[in-house]
């Protein structure tokens, strides 16, 4: 070989360490491995999923197993191959889903969907009260699940991400669903949500000054609605009137002046968070009756008992009933009209705790090494941790920190 060809050829060799080369990504197996089911709704008006692909790619990339339902993320428009292709098995046997370490549900579990997770095991979802809600809860305890409520589960300052994240929702979707409604399309009384130039605006009152109350209020307030706010807390009052950077009229609630905004109203949104876990009815049914003809109520409260005495758990498909010629909207699941977008908030959210309890070492180390964890913890080893959970249900509670205390 000459001189020359051999110098040809070790300048191709150099130059080619320079080209970008093909790896295959490593999977991380330096942290505790995570078994997790995300099982298809059961409910026919719950579309949300826990996690997204993107989310299944990244937990998949960091060395855990996931196990997804065929046609569990189809009502955000998630599909099963998307899934697949992220890395995650796809089953069609709901039992091999729920035996998985951790299931991942959005809507709480029944009776038989509970029978199907083994003893030991962890569930994350939401808690809805029902008339069967005891019974899971026994079953629950029975099994020795350690259960987690998506209500409950606080971040590292203390806040409650997964609430705020489908408050900010509701609130967004409150005031499109409130303008359908007044519609004569809809049965309504056929006004606009708004006002145009030589016509008075409608006027919206809000019973809450909290997320949904924020977001609510921004929109209406863009729409030209005439607002009004009504909160027990002044504190929450003006911090929403900071938020909004506006004055709007806000009040705290009495009986006359909540009465007269209400005979006024074209549009009512409950939207006041249970204090201690109990929520009471601020509308009676009394002055509902008094309300203007075609008016519309959205509860958004309606999931923790509800903020009008004449309200009913609706659902996605029958939304709303008429008593005293007043709409009621009373959907509890108000962010499933937008599965995708909520999906997304929902993966957005949990996907970092599941890394942090793979770091941690599993739910257990993660529930005792972590007080914001151990907030979300209303069930653990036969044992009820919620306080205000047992009071409502009358069920012997045992504290979470001194099970901690008593584990060292």
């Amino acid at each position: 070989m000459s001189d020359q060809l051999k110098g040809s050829i070790s300048s191709l060799a150099s130059e080619s360490r320079l080209y970008p080369q093909e790896v295959l990504l490593k999977v991380r197996k330096d942290r505790h491995q995570l078994f997790i089911g995300i099982p298809k709704e059961s409910s026919e008006h719950e579309y949300r999923v826990s996690l997204t692909p993107k989310a299944v790619e990244l937990l998949v990339a960091n060395g855990h197993n996931i196990i997804v339902q065929s046609g569990a993320g189809k009502g955000a428009n998630f599909t099963d191959h998307q899934y697949s292709e992220a890395g995650a098995k796809i089953s069609a046997d709901v039992e091999e889903v729920f035996s998985s370490d951790i299931v991942m549900k959005v809507k709480f579990p029944s009776l038989e969907e509970l029978k199907k997770i083994k003893s030991g095991k962890t569930l994350i979802s939401t808690i809805h009260l029902n008339d069967e809600f005891k019974e899971r809860i026994n079953l629950i305890n029975t099994k020795k699940i350690t259960a987690i409520g998506y209500e409950y589960i606080e971040d590292k300052v203390g806040g409650l991400p997964i609430v705020r994240a489908m408050s900010e929702i509701a609130g967004c979707t409150a005031i499109p669903i409130a303008s359908e409604y007044l519609s004569t399309t809809n049965k309504g009384m056929g006004v606009i949500l708004g006002g145009i130039t030589g016509v008075p605006p409608t006027k919206v009152v809000i019973l809450g000054a909290g997320t949904v109350a924020e977001y609510a209020a921004r929109a209406a307030v863009g729409f030209g609605a005439d607002v009004k706010v009504f909160d027990p807390h002044i504190y929450k009052l003006r911090r929403l009137k900071h938020l909004l950077n506006r004055q709007i009229f806000t009040s705290t609630i009495d009986h006359s002046s909540l009465q007269k905004a209400l005979k006024e109203a074209d549009v009512v949104i409950g939207a006041v968070r249970a204090e201690k876990g109990l929520i009471h009815h601020i509308v009676s049914e009394e002055m509902v009756s008094q309300m203007k003809k075609g008016a519309v109520i959205l509860d958004v409260s309606i999931d923790e008992g509800g903020c009008f005495e004449t309200s009913e758990p609706t659902n996605l498909r029958n939304p709303v009933f008429t008593k005293y010629d007043i709409i009621h909207y009373c959907v509890p699941n108000i962010a499933a009209r937008v599965p995708r977008t909520a999906s997304r908030a929902l993966s957005n959210i949990l996907t970092p705790i599941l890394l942090d309890v793979s770091q941690c070492g599993g739910i257990n180390e993660i529930i005792f090494q972590h007080k914001w964890f151990m907030k979300g913890v209303y069930a653990y080893k036969g044992s009820l941790t919620n306080y205000y959970l047992s009071k409502k249900l009358g069920l012997k509670f045992k504290d979470l920190a001194l099970l901690m205390a008593a584990r060292f």
